[in-house]
C-alpha cells in the first residue's frame, strides 16, 4: 500500500515527498483557483525519474457539470490539458472534482456534461491519464456529494472508465456514513483508485469541507485507518501540514504491512 501527501512545495514535490517519507505525492500544476495556462514544471525530468509515484489534482475551478458555457467549456478543456500535463509527468491519475449545477437547475443536464466531457475525449482518442472523480462535501445540487448522484453520475461515465477518489472528510461532511463507505462506492462505481484520507473539523452532514488532522477531527481515527485497510488503494493525506508527519507516522502505525 502506497502511502503520502499532498504536497504544498509544487516547485519540488519529490523532494518534499522524499522528506516525509512518502511513497506517492499529489500536487497541482496551476493556481488551483485560476485558469492559467499551464507551463511545463521546471523539475518533470526528476518527476518522472523517482520512485514516488505521482497524482495530479486539479483546479477547483473546473466544473464539468455547469449549465454555464463560459464554465463549462474552460473546464473540458482544462481537465483534457491537465491530463496531459500529468502524463507527461508520469502521473496516475487526475483528480477531479465532482462539480454541480446552479440551485433550481437540473441535475440530470450536469451528469449529460459529465458524458459528453468522456464522450468528446473519446473522439480524440481518450485521456492520457485516468480521470479520478473525487466526491465532494456540499451542495444540493453536486454531482457526487451524495451516493445516490454518485450511481446516476456512474451511469453516465462508467463505460468509460473513470476512475474514483474517495475523500473521507468529504464523504463524512456530505452526509454518508463511512462505515462501510469501501463496500458501498466500489458497488456503485466498481472501483476506488485513491483514498484522500482526511479527518473533518465539522460535525456529520455539516456541508462544509474543512479538514483535520488525523487525530484531531469530529471522526474517529481508526475508523479512517479501517477505510484505508478495506480499500486497498494509494493514499494521499490532506491535513493540515503542522500535523502531516504525525499522521503520516499513525496511519503507517495502524495499516502495517497490509
Amino acid at each position: 500500500m502506497r502511502i503520502g501527501a499532498h504536497v504544498r512545495e509544487d516547485d519540488d514535490p519529490i523532494g518534499a515527498g522524499e522528506r516525509l517519507g512518502a511513497d506517492v505525492v499529489q500536487l497541482f500544476l496551476t493556481d488551483p483557483q485560476k485558469w492559467n495556462k499551464l507551463t511545463p514544471h521546471p523539475r518533470s525530468e526528476q518527476i518522472r525519474e523517482s520512485p514516488i509515484d505521482v497524482v495530479v489534482h486539479s483546479s477547483y475551478v473546473i466544473n464539468v457539470a455547469s449549465l454555464n458555457n463560459r464554465i463549462r467549456i474552460p473546464s473540458r478543456k482544462s481537465v483534457a490539458d491537465q491530463a496531459k500535463a500529468a502524463a507527461d509527468l508520469g502521473a496516475i491519475g487526475l483528480v477531479v472534482h465532482g462539480g454541480h449545477v446552479r440551485d433550481g437547475e437540473d441535475t440530470a443536464a450536469g451528469f449529460d456534461n459529465w458524458r459528453k466531457l468522456f464522450e468528446r475525449q473519446a473522439d480524440k482518442g481518450g485521456f492520457e491519464v485516468p480521470i479520478l472523480i473525487e466526491n465532494t462535501a456540499g451542495g444540493e445540487s453536486s454531482m457526487a456529494r451524495r451516493f445516490d448522484d454518485i450511481a446516476r453520475l456512474w451511469d453516465q461515465v462508467g463505460e468509460f472508465g473513470a476512475g474514483f477518489c474517495l475523500d473521507t472528510c468529504h464523504a463524512w461532511a456530505g452526509g454518508e456514513e463511512l462505515v462501510g463507505v469501501v463496500e458501498r462506492i466500489k458497488a456503485i462505481t466498481g472501483r476506488i483508485d485513491l483514498v484522500h484520507l482526511n479527518n473533518s473539523r465539522d460535525e456529520f452532514n455539516s456541508a462544509r469541507d474543512r479538514h483535520a488532522n488525523l487525530a484531531d477531527g469530529t471522526i474517529d481515527p481508526e475508523l479512517l485507518a479501517a477505510v484505508v485497510l478495506a480499500a486497498q488503494a494509494p493514499v494521499i493525506l490532506e491535513t493540515p501540514a503542522d500535523g502531516l508527519a504525525d499522521d503520516l507516522a499513525y496511519l503507517r502505525e495502524a495499516v502495517g504491512d497490509a
